[in-house]
Formats: C-alpha cells, structure tokens, sequence
C-alpha cells in the first residue's frame, strides 16, 4: 500500500504532464490554423479591362541537394489579362515580399529591398534567380484548370471532366477543389538532380 501510494503521484506527475503536452499541441495546432486563416492577403491588383484574377494563400518547400531545406509562405494576388500576368507575394503579416510582371518578351522580379531582376521569359528569371532551370511557364495555365501546349503525361480527370492531374514539364501537378474559375488547390511538386520542390496554392472563394 505504501509503495502504491509513493507511485500515485509520480503516476499522476506524468499523466498531468501528458495532458500538459497534449495542451501545448492543441494549442500550438490552433495557433499554426490561426496564423494561416489570418495569412494576410495582398489587395486586388488594378488594372483595366478582362482579367483571370485570383487572390488566395502560397506555401512552398524546397530542398536543394546539398544545402540547407528553405520553406515559406503567404499570400498571393495573381492577374492575367492574357498578355501581362502580374504577381503579388505578401508575407502572413501582410509585408510584400516580391511582385513579378510578366509580358512578351520581359518579366521583372522586384523584392522588398527595391532590388529587381529580369529576363526574356519567366523561366529565364527562374533560372537566374535560383541558378537552376526550372519551367513555370505552365503555371498560366494550370491556374485555369487547363494543360499548358506541349507534352503531357499520365492526365487523370474528375467525374465531371475536370483536370485532376498530370505530369508536364517535370512537373507533377495535382488540381482540386474546382469553383467557377478553375481550381481552387494547385499543388505541384518536382523532383529532380538538383532537388526536390514542392508549391500549393489555395485559392480564396470568388
């Protein structure tokens, strides 16, 4: 009797402090589901005439071979008149992180420091600013729930005839959660010698 009672409060040390553990999970839970229900989105961009607009949350994970795992996210505001596409990151308290501006023959990336970079074509400035080439100029395309030209692979549809998934460009691409303007998820994910890359989208609701 002694030694169980000398045990009880051990037993109940460690069963509060589970509970206690437990606590901190749930709350760490909530306070990660906070931090993206308020992920802080950019303002519509302006512009005039008919555009594909969309504004919704970003995260990415990269693991470069060799170095060191870098992961990010936020919010994003996209439009595309068909000739510019112009893109708007924020960070979750809603400081701008970058804008890009993509036209025949020039895209521009500008950072929060001012600092710009620019090439002919969206795959050009990829490349130039990470040193790895890396196609995204089928991301115009899969934001409308479509193919970009060119090859496609293992291409699987919904029960309503929607594009659900495919491989193009190296690229493993996966759209859901469809609304009247496309998908409302883009997830895509690459796997390659110089790393694996990983970006989801999710889109606000029109």
């Amino acid at each position: 009797m002694t030694t169980g009672s000398a045990a009880f409060p051990f037993r109940a040390a460690r069963s509060l402090g589970a509970r206690f553990r437990r606590l901190g999970a749930v709350c760490l839970a909530a306070l990660l589901a906070s931090l993206l229900a308020a992920c802080a989105t950019p303002q519509r961009i302006g512009g005039q005439g008919p555009a594909f607009e969309r504004q919704g949350r970003f995260a990415v994970n990269l693991q470069p071979a060799g170095a060191a795992p870098y992961a990010a996210q936020g919010g994003f505001s996209w439009r595309d008149d068909g000739r510019v596409l112009r893109l708007d990151l924020v960070s979750p308290l809603g400081s701008v992180l970058a804008r890009i501006r993509v036209a025949p023959g020039l895209s521009e990336l500008e950072r929060a420091d001012g600092s710009r970079e620019s090439a002919p074509t969206p795959d050009d400035l990829l490349a130039l600013v990470w040193g790895h080439p890396m196609p995204v100029s089928g991301l115009r395309h899969w934001m409308r729930g479509e193919a970009a030209p060119g090859i496609v692979v293992d291409a699987q549809r919904d029960d309503q005839d929607r594009l659900a998934s495919m491989r193009q460009d190296g690229w493993e691409v996966r759209l859901s959660a469809y609304d009247d303007q496309g998908p409302g998820r883009v997830r895509l994910s690459r796997l390659d010698d110089q790393g694996q890359w990983r970006l989801q989208l999710v889109m606000d609701r029109p």
